[in-house]
């Protein structure tokens, strides 16, 4: 069933995105579920009345994924098809499940995203290199918004960035993004420690968190999935430490400590800054310049930032070292780390 052509709402406008960023599966599965909107009272009222900025809220992106999770257990065994590439009727299974599932989609979609894409740790990699350079010291990492803490083993992954080897030679976790303009000095990645925070971690030997992970991969981009289950194992093996904290305490807290000196901390994170609001962005922000004041030659601190530009047109990513605060455009990136355009 196909439900007459709706007004432009935030799904179809998604659509748009997730076409241009190279899923056009995803982009029909968003305009079918804005024509069947009139369908689902529950998940269509939570759209219209989102009490936030749906764009900053990744709201098309929790619909996608609910729907992902739905077909990954095989409740709905035409939706299961279709994301399996076994048919095209995107109304048609679509609908149906956001008949039979209005509750459980509208219930999903209330909850934070979860996009803990390992392949944004190639250009956090990138920027760690060009800071080894700059103070030739080994990493005490602190990120923010870590999810399942996969970035936090960034250390243990390999790279390939622009044909410069970084990493570690073998890893299961292979990380190769489509590079242009320079390419990085080599250097070596050393990290010393490395921890995390999350309002909600998740728990890599959850079956249930890493489903939720997994329903945020976009369908018809298998490699990420076969990456993040790899990171997943990896994870196992060497799990990370997220501590269940608000960014803004824990951060501030963690720039409290007392830093090694020989060490060079470096805060990061990787589209987050988005799900805080202005006043926490602006306390985040301020609480790393003023630790930055304190950094030395022996104690430097290093901000790595992999986010949205104000105008949300492409993402970033930024390098602030102290001692001297100086700020640097490393590159623009694919959202999910499948390109980087390096411009140091």
């Amino acid at each position: 069933m196909v439900a007459c052509a709706p007004d432009r709402g935030e799904l179809w406008r998604h659509a748009d995105v997730a076409r241009a960023l190279g899923s056009p599966f995803v982009a029909a599965v968003l305009e079918a579920g804005e024509r069947q909107l009139v369908r689902a009272p529950r998940t269509a009222a939570l759209i219209r009345d989102w009490p936030g900025d749906p764009r900053r809220d990744a709201v098309a992106m929790r619909f996608n994924a609910a729907l992902h999770a739905l077909a990954r257990h095989g409740r709905m065994p035409a939706l299961s098809a279709l994301y399996a590439n076994r048919h095209d009727d995107f109304d048609g299974a679509i609908g149906a499940a956001m008949v039979e599932q209005d509750d459980v989609i509208a219930l999903s979609m209330r909850d934070m995203p979860q996009t803990n894409e390992v392949g944004r740790s190639a250009a956090i990699a990138a920027a760690l290199m060009v800071a080894r350079r700059q103070f030739g010291l080994p990493f005490e990492l602190l990120e923010i918004g870590s999810s399942c803490g996969l970035n936090l083993n960034l250390g243990y992954h390999e790279y390939d960035l622009g044909g410069v080897p970084a990493g570690v030679t073998g890893s299961s976790v292979k990380i190769a993004p489509a590079w242009s303009g320079g390419n990085p000095a080599p250097a070596s990645i050393e990290i010393v420690t490395a921890r995390g925070t999350d309002l909600n971690p998740l728990n890599a030997s959850d079956p249930h968190m890493r489903d939720r992970l997994l329903s945020y991969v976009w369908a018809d981009q298998p490699h990420r999935a076969r990456r993040l289950e790899a990171a997943l194992a990896l994870a196992l093996r060497h799990p990370p430490r997220v501590d269940h904290a608000d960014a803004v305490t824990w951060l501030s807290a963690r720039l409290e400590d007392v830093q090694p000196a020989g060490q060079c901390r470096v805060v990061f994170h990787s589209m987050v800054l988005q799900y805080l609001t202005e006043r926490d962005r602006h306390i985040v922000a301020s609480a790393i310049r003023h630790a930055g004041a304190r950094a030395s030659a022996d104690r430097p601190l290093a901000w790595i930032s992999f986010e949205w530009t104000a105008l949300r047109d492409q993402v970033e990513l930024r390098l602030t070292c102290w001692p001297g605060g100086q700020t640097r455009v490393l590159a623009t990136c694919n959202p999910y780390g499948e390109w980087i355009d390096w411009r140091l």
